[in-house]
């Protein structure tokens, strides 16, 4: 295993700057963060675009691959978390059009990986929304094989505010979908494993990485901290608004040497990616910083 960051946070930096401060504290591996350069989704955690994926030629992946080898750091994969089934037409096929540029940026770089969504329509039900995502996503599947890039879902459902009630923005959540994500479009796809979602799904870990670990492609390490005040208040329907806090690793209520048990168990080798998402680390870049440091320092016994 190696660890490494994702540098969403850094929206201000440039990637080769990320990539020196990375490598200067031992972390030698980025997810790259490559919503469209354009700009366009204005919710927390995204919107960086580190790498401009629409028509990457093989000259600037050289640059960029050449630059960040400089700074003996390497890209475990591209990251663009938007909602490819959002129920707006137009915005679907926007995002449904980046996706196939990030994939296509992917294979240009030699990224084995391109992290995202499947999405969801918040109106519509589980099976409903799986009915669509696996006419939606067939094409885009496909492209992903052809170019030799491996699609991983993140495994996050997605429902942390009112405008994502109460169906969530992502489906694939629950042992259920991922036993039909991977029924139906087999090893062309992967999973980006988060630990933190299942905390407060109340989804076994050591049970959820035993039956999908041979899947994963690639992990997040990031903590959520379950606010038994807020969850008392508000109860567990409100779902994450009030009780659910994202906190770095060793901060929450993650099993971190469970997870490492059972990734090593499952035979996962691959990327540990740090996933900075704690409001306390976010005044400025410094608070960020600290923030990865801290995280780093409670996984890095783990990294073998």
């Amino acid at each position: 295993m190696k660890l490494g960051i994702l540098t969403a946070p850094f929206e201000d930096a440039t990637l080769m700057d990320v990539a020196q401060w990375a490598a200067s504290v031992d972390m030698g591996l980025l997810e790259v963060a490559c919503w469209p350069a354009s700009g366009g989704e204005a919710r927390r955690y995204a919107g960086t675009s580190h790498i401009d994926c629409n028509g990457l030629s093989e000259g600037q992946a050289q640059e960029i691959t050449g630059g960040l080898a400089e700074h003996g750091v390497s890209i475990s994969g591209l990251g663009y978390y938007p909602n490819p089934l959002h129920a707006d037409t137009a915005h679907r096929e926007e995002v449904i059009a980046h996706l196939r540029d990030v994939i296509t940026a992917a294979s240009t770089l030699s990224v084995p990986v391109v992290n995202t969504f499947i999405g969801g329509d918040k109106t519509l039900n589980v099976d409903d929304n799986w009915n669509r995502a696996q006419e939606i996503f067939a094409p885009v599947v496909a492209h992903a094989k052809d170019a030799g890039v491996k699609l991983c879902f993140e495994n996050c459902p997605m429902i942390f505010s009112y405008d994502e009630w109460p169906g969530g923005h992502n489906i694939a959540y629950s042992p259920k979908i991922w036993r039909r994500i991977f029924e139906e479009w087999g090893d062309a796809v992967g999973m980006n494993f988060d630990p933190s979602h299942l905390i407060w799904q109340m989804i076994d870990q050591q049970r959820f990485i035993k039956e999908f670990g041979s899947r994963m492609g690639h992990v997040h390490a990031k903590d959520v901290m379950i606010d038994r005040d807020g969850l008392y208040e508000n109860g567990v329907m409100s779902v994450g608004m009030g009780w659910q806090v994202p906190r770095m690793p060793g901060l929450g209520d993650v099993d971190w040497a469970g997870f490492f048990s059972g990734l090593y168990r499952a035979g996962y080798d691959g990327p540990v990616i740090i996933e900075h998402e704690d409001k306390v680390f976010e005044a400025d870049e410094v608070a960020v910083k600290r923030g990865f440091l801290l995280a780093r320092d409670v996984l890095a016994p783990y990294i073998k």
